[in-house]
């Protein structure tokens, strides 16, 4: 663990570099102590079996204690955002399941907690649900980040959202919390949440009956028609019940290409590397 005095010298020198790129009030928001850090000898992602890991719950659900961890096959813990490989070989990619289909729980990730477990969000002591329940299933990219003091210039200029990218998985079955599936990209929608950057990838499981059928942007409304429309839409309005604005879209408010998507999986990938790296300052996320 670094001590206050280290974290506080390489968050300013870190704040002089980037000042003059303008992000001086985005980085005065991060806080400089590092929580949690990644210990010495963690399994590595090049040696972790995806295949075995399982959600291990500890608590009850609905309740501020409740986490669901993700446990490897000698029962160790691991991080589902830091320790399962973003990449799952020919094109595919792994998607940790925060929120099933159809349900309304608003779980996410503890991304300052120690393993990032999976845990439901609150808002002044409240556990927080949506309005009304999801239609597809939805989680993270693992081993991503969209990096807040990085100004998006294709999308007005807007900044992370200081979280993992989000999928919204949209095949048939209703997956469970913390399971990890192996996915396809077909579309990105730049959802610009309170003026933070908030993507979307759309994308569906391998195991998919129809996931043969789609393979970009076009084929989603070809064989899943209106779906698109309906996604940008639900994350539009699910806020307006509690008196909030509605959420806006970014690139015209349409879904970008399967390429777009990938770019936008690259470029937060790095951003996570570089985060992971210390190269910029953490705040309060785990790295453990």
């Amino acid at each position: 663990m670094a001590t206050a005095a280290t974290a506080s010298a390489t968050a300013a020198t870190r704040f002089t570099l980037l000042a003059g790129a303008g992000l001086r009030s985005r980085i005065s928001r991060l806080p400089t102590a590092v929580r949690f850090q990644r210990p010495r000898g963690l399994t590595t992602t090049a040696l972790l079996k995806t295949v075995d890991l399982k959600p291990k719950e500890q608590g009850q659900p609905e309740t501020l204690d409740y986490r669901v961890f993700l446990v490897d096959g000698g029962g160790r813990k691991v991080s589902p955002w830091h320790d399962v490989p973003l990449r799952a070989g020919d094109g595919a990619f792994h998607f940790i399941v925060e929120i099933p289909k159809e349900s309304s729980a608003k779980m996410e990730v503890a991304t300052d907690e120690a393993f990032t477990p999976i845990k439901q969000d609150t808002k002044k002591g409240n556990l927080r649900y949506y309005p009304y329940n999801i239609n597809w299933n939805y989680g993270l990219l693992p081993q991503t980040w969209e990096d807040p003091t990085s100004a998006n210039s294709d999308v007005e200029g807007a900044f992370g959202d200081n979280d993992p990218v989000d999928v919204v998985e949209i095949g048939e079955r209703s997956a469970n919390i913390g399971d990890v599936l192996k996915v396809k990209p077909l579309a990105a929608l730049a959802m610009i949440d309170e003026g933070e950057l908030d993507w979307k990838i759309v994308a569906i499981s391998l195991d998919d009956p129809k996931a043969s059928l789609v393979n970009d942007v076009d084929d989603v409304e070809k064989h899943f028609p209106g779906t698109l429309t309906a996604i940008r839409d639900w994350f539009r309005d699910y806020k307006i019940p509690d008196g909030k604005p509605a959420n806006r879209f970014g690139l015209g408010n349409k879904p970008a290409s399967k390429e777009y998507a990938l770019k936008v999986i690259e470029e937060t990938n790095e951003s996570w590397e570089k985060l992971v790296k210390r190269n910029i300052p953490a705040g309060e996320l785990s790295l453990a």
